[in-house]
């Protein structure tokens, strides 16, 4: 039987500490040094919304009702970070797929980061017969360049599960920003609108510049071509260059660029998003060399809605043993205003029930 939790949003958020606000201040792969993550301290776990704390098994003490500025989305679980359940988990969604299917990750900055590994991901990639997509990296490494990144994709497994595609490999594809404060366009790779139904697989852990990644991270970013990327960094300013941008602007920008891809895609109907709670470091798989994880696998969750997904991932991560550097590296970069923005703008709720797959 599957067990039905209502919950609010159990984080709060702490306003930017000095000296983090610009964006373009650390490069995204590059990892923090050691006084910096002493520096950043751990917020109080208090919020006017908070009715029940979350914990890292996906239990809650009590159930509360959704927020009153809108209905709680669905956030499927599981503990079983495995293969069959991966297959669990998208089952539970009831999404049927259509058309042409883009698997959307990230392919991982070598030599040794976090990325979600082809024997995980490879029995749902072929349940909906689909094709792994990417963009490049506007910021060096070795995936800044296509002839690179699709040799990283190689050597990572990818290729030798699915078909595989650099979806800007060709340049961007406009799409419009309604309601945005920052952004009036978003430029995503030049092949987006080839797929007509998108999977995004996302691998949850902190990030150096937006505080974590997850759901949103992935289709904004992860989805921008090379000037899109630059735009979301820069709050819109520019299209050559990820530095200097304001922090605030970086991460409103995307909220706002993953709406443009959620409101191209059906409002949402054709995209789903599946999230991995494994190897939570403080640093994302765009780190080739990221920070040993502090917090244990969690589990599997899955949504209709980035948002939620989200939050959800943030409250379980938090509430695990050994979060305070994650809590400081979220905190320190303002990255729950990332989710506030995106509630803010409808691209999804930061209120959710979650849903136990396996009970």
């Amino acid at each position: 039987m599957k067990r039905r939790l209502k919950f609010g949003v159990v984080i709060s958020m702490l306003a930017l500490l000095a000296g983090c606000g610009n964006s373009g201040s650390v490069p995204e792969t590059s990892r923090q040094d050691s006084s910096l993550q002493q520096s950043e301290t751990v917020p109080s776990a208090s919020d006017e919304r908070v009715s029940s704390e979350v914990n890292a098994d996906g239990e809650s003490d009590t159930v509360t009702e959704p927020a009153a500025d809108g209905e709680a989305s669905i956030v499927y679980f599981t503990s079983d970070i495995s293969p069959e359940g991966m297959v669990a988990i998208y089952e539970a969604l009831g999404w049927e797929p259509a058309g042409k299917v883009a698997v959307k990750l990230s392919t991982g900055e070598p030599p040794a980061s976090n990325y979600l590994r082809p024997e995980l991901i490879k029995d749902v990639v072929e349940l909906v017969d689909g094709t792994i997509v990417e963009c490049n990296t506007a910021y060096g490494g070795s995936r800044s360049e296509t002839a690179m990144h699709y040799q990283v994709a190689e050597d990572h497994g990818f290729t030798a599960i699915a078909d595989f595609q650099i979806l800007d490999e060709d340049g961007s594809m406009s799409l419009p920003v309604e309601g945005g404060s920052q952004l009036s366009e978003n430029l995503v790779g030049a092949a987006f609108g080839d797929y007509d139904s998108y999977l995004v697989l996302s691998h949850f852990k902190g990030h150096a510049m937006a505080g974590f990644g997850g759901a949103i991270k992935n289709i904004s970013i992860g989805l921008g071509s090379q000037e899109g990327k630059c735009l979301i960094h820069t709050g819109g300013k520019s299209s050559t260059s990820p530095w200097g941008g304001d922090q605030t602007a970086f991460t409103e920008s995307m909220a706002e660029a993953g709406k443009s891809v959620s409101d191209y895609l059906g409002n949402g109907e054709r995209i789903v998003y599946i999230s991995v709670l494994n190897n939570i470091s403080i640093d994302c798989d765009c780190d080739g060399n990221p920070a040993k994880p502090d917090i244990h696998d969690i589990g599997i969750l899955a949504s209709f809605d980035p948002v939620a997904i989200d939050q959800a991932s943030i409250d379980m991560a938090f509430a695990a043993e050994g979060s305070e550097s994650l809590q400081n590296r979220v905190n320190s970069r303002n990255g729950l205003h990332t989710l506030e923005h995106a509630e803010e703008i409808g691209l999804g709720s930061r209120t959710y029930e979650l849903v136990n797959i396996d009970d």
